[in-house]
């Protein structure tokens, strides 16, 4: 007999959803590392979430645009849809050795480290706002005024816009009247050297630009959320935009777990 509402709040109350995710993953993982294939995993993943959203969601009848959450399962789905794209579930490109290394330290390590090589870190450094501040790990974060810092665990990633790459190049740092362009492009070292030092195994760092020809930009590339705008037009023409959009994939996952309760 299926759980009342009721009977289920004190279980909603108590989810934590990053050590769910984390736990899932690491489940995910051991399957593939035991010889199951990797689709097979995802679509138990799918059929897993589908079932949670369902149970604990709550929603008029047929009326996928009225599908709540609760807080404590908010940001789940957000990572399972991460979990999905990410080298764990998606090998391709790499060697058996890297995707055995990659999924041993995910194994290994703490929930908050394997929340980070699950769903990649993403800050934003502007002129206005030299400091940190957190953006989506989404297409529409790659602007050319901006210096971004990603941190996937093993890669740690300074990526600078179109616009500020040329002030760089142009040496306006080293102008007194540009003071606020050189504290924009030696924060987000500082803010990287302190995750390598605190760090172990110490990860790769990098510095790219927008556009960049030595083909380092494609780690964050390959790990940013295609965006609605980039798919609908030509802006996304050179990002890996072949996964749908996170809101695509959440309305679809509603719809779903209507009709599994019809």
């Amino acid at each position: 007999m299926m759980a009342t509402g009721d009977e289920l709040r004190p279980v909603a109350d108590s989810f934590d959803q990053e050590a769910a995710a984390a736990l899932v993953a690491r489940q995910a993982v051991y399957r593939t590392m035991t010889g199951e294939e990797s689709i097979d995993v995802l679509r138990s993943l799918d059929r897993m979430l589908i079932k949670l959203v369902a149970r604990f969601g709550d929603y008029r009848h047929n009326d996928p645009s009225t599908f709540r959450l609760p807080k404590q399962f908010q940001l789940y789905p957000q990572f399972m849809y991460h979990l999905r794209r990410s080298q764990y579930m998606q090998t391709f490109g790499e060697s058996p050795d890297e995707s055995c290394y990659y999924r041993d330290m995910l194994l290994k390590e703490t929930t908050g480290n394997s929340l980070l090589m699950i769903q990649p870190a993403l800050l934003q450094y502007t002129v206005e706002v030299p400091e940190a501040a957190a953006v989506l790990l989404e297409m529409d974060s790659m602007r050319q005024n901006v210096v971004l810092l990603y941190d996937s665990f093993f890669h740690v990633l300074i990526w600078h816009g179109e616009v500020i790459a040329k002030w760089r190049d142009a040496r306006y740092q080293d102008k007194p009247e540009y003071a606020n362009v050189k504290l924009l492009l030696e924060t987000p070292i500082e803010d990287a050297e302190q995750i390598i030092n605190e760090r172990y195994p110490v990860p790769k760092f990098i510095i790219c630009d927008q556009g960049d020809e030595t083909g380092q930009e494609r780690i964050i590339k390959n790990r940013v959320i295609p965006s609605t705008q980039a798919i609908t037009s030509n802006l996304g023409a050179d990002y890996n935009n072949e996964d749908v959009t996170l809101k695509v994939f959440t309305n679809q996952l509603y719809r779903l777990a209507i009709q599994s309760n019809s």
